[in-house]
């Protein structure tokens, strides 16, 4: 990974929250969390992961709001960011977090 890549990929995630907190409107988009995002090595696609509190469902109506406001990140995105194109954003749920408890409550439960 190059560093253009690397610093590109924490520019979108900074640009990104700072959006989700200043100017989305949408209450859904209120309780997210950007966690990490990956671009591809030719910076086309960016995957951007996300954290959200709630239920699955609420989960699931958040992905679907993500992706109705998709356009208006890459047009914000395009403002800031100085490159020639910006790349197409998809949204994935980090399930890190999950995990990462589950692990723990695991060891939690092999403790004598």
């Amino acid at each position: 990974m190059g560093y253009k890549q690397e610093r590109l990929e924490k520019i979108i995630e900074r640009e990104l929250g700072t959006l989700l907190l200043s100017e989305v409107k949408n209450e859904r988009l209120k309780l997210l969390t950007i966690t990490k995002v990956s671009l591809t090595n030719d910076l086309s696609l960016a995957t951007v992961y996300f954290t959200v509190f709630g239920t699955d469902s609420q989960k699931d109506k958040t992905i679907d709001s993500l992706m109705e406001a998709k356009g208006f990140f890459r047009t914000a995105l395009s403002k800031v960011l100085e490159i020639r194109k910006v790349p197409d954003l998809r949204f994935k749920y980090d399930e890190s977090l999950e995990y990462g408890k589950n692990i723990e409550n695991i060891l939690k439960n092999l403790k004598l």
